[in-house]
C-alpha cells in the first residue's frame, strides 16, 4: 500500500491539503524529528506531513535533525517521500518561480550527521548514491507539473551548502563551474539517508532568486526571496496534491 511522506520546507508544509489530519507524535532513536507529523489523506492516499523547520520555521539548516525526520517517516509507515525545496538559481534559463526536478546533488555540507550507519559493528554498509533521485517519482512530477502548464525543468543538480548565510560571489561562480543548477541549505543529507533508509525519494525545487552569480543584479536578500516564494508556493501546492492523487 502506498503512503506519501511530504518533507515541507519553507512553508511548502500545509496541513489544509490533508482530509481528516491527525496529530502524530514519533520518536526515534535518533531524537525527535523536526516537528510532529500531520497524517491525513489526499485523494485516499494516504499522506504524512514533515515540516522540514519545525511548524515555526525554528530551526537553522544545521540544526535540522534529518536522521530523525526520515527515521520517523519510516516508522510511520511511508513508503515515498516528495520533498520541497526553495533555491537560488545559477542558471540563466531557470528563472524565478520556475520549478526544477532535481536529479543530482553536491554535497557541500560541513556538519551535519549524514549516515544512519556511523559504525560498522555489523558489517560494512556503503549505499551507491549515483542517481539519488526516484526516477518513478520524478516522472510522475515532471508530467504532472507540464500537464498543470508549470514552467519546470526536467532536470537539474542541487549543491546544497550549510548555512544559514547565502554565498559569496566567487562561491556562486564557483559552483556553476562545477556543473551546479540551483543551490539550497537542504538537500543533503535529506536525500542521501532516505536512500539508506530505502525509501525512494524526490525533490522538486523552486527558484526564487539568482544567488549572486549575476552580478548584473544587486545581491538576493531574505526579503526578496520570501516575496518570490509566497507568490508561486500554491502552484507547488498543486504539484504535490495531483501527484499524489495520481497514485489512486
Amino acid at each position: 500500500m502506498v503512503k506519501i511522506g511530504i518533507i515541507g520546507g519553507s512553508g511548502l508544509d500545509n496541513p489544509e491539503i490533508l482530509k481528516d489530519p491527525q496529530t502524530l507524535e514519533v520518536e526515534t532513536e535518533y531524537g525527535k524529528p523536526s516537528s510532529s507529523l500531520l497524517a491525513g489523506r489526499i485523494g485516499g492516499i494516504e499522506t504524512v506531513i514533515l515540516a522540514r523547520h519545525g511548524r515555526q520555521h525554528q530551526f537553522s539548516p544545521t540544526e535540522i535533525n534529518n536522521r530523525a525526520n526520515v527515521a520517523a517517516l519510516k516508522k510511520a509507515g511511508v513508503t515515498h517521500i516528495l520533498a520541497t525545496t526553495a533555491c537560488g538559481s545559477l542558471r540563466q534559463e531557470i528563472d524565478r518561480g520556475h520549478l526544477v526536478v532535481l536529479d543530482q546533488f553536491i554535497d557541500f555540507t560541513r556538519f551535519r550527521k549524514n549516515t544512519f550507519f556511523d559504525s560498522f559493528s555489523g558489517g560494512p554498509r556503503h549505499t551507491a548514491m549515483a542517481h539519488p533521485f526516484s526516477e518513478e517519482l520524478r516522472s510522475r512530477l515532471l508530467e504532472t507539473a507540464q500537464a498543470l502548464g508549470l514552467a519546470v525543468h526536467p532536470r537539474g543538480c542541487v549543491i546544497t551548502i550549510e548555512g544559514p548565510r547565502f554565498s559569496t560571489v566567487a562561491e556562486s561562480k564557483m559552483f556553476r563551474l562545477w556543473g551546479a543548477d540551483v543551490i539550497n541549505m537542504s538537500t543533503a543529507p535529506e536525500a542521501m539517508l532516505a536512500n539508506e533508509a530505502g525509501i525512494p525519494y524526490a525533490a522538486v525545487a523552486m527558484s526564487t532568486d539568482y544567488d549572486c552569480w549575476k552580478e548584473d543584479e544587486k545581491p538576493v536578500t531574505w526579503d526578496e526571496i520570501l516575496e518570490v516564494f509566497h507568490k508561486n508556493a500554491d502552484n507547488v501546492t498543486r504539484l504535490l496534491v495531483s501527484v499524489i492523487e495520481g497514485f489512486q
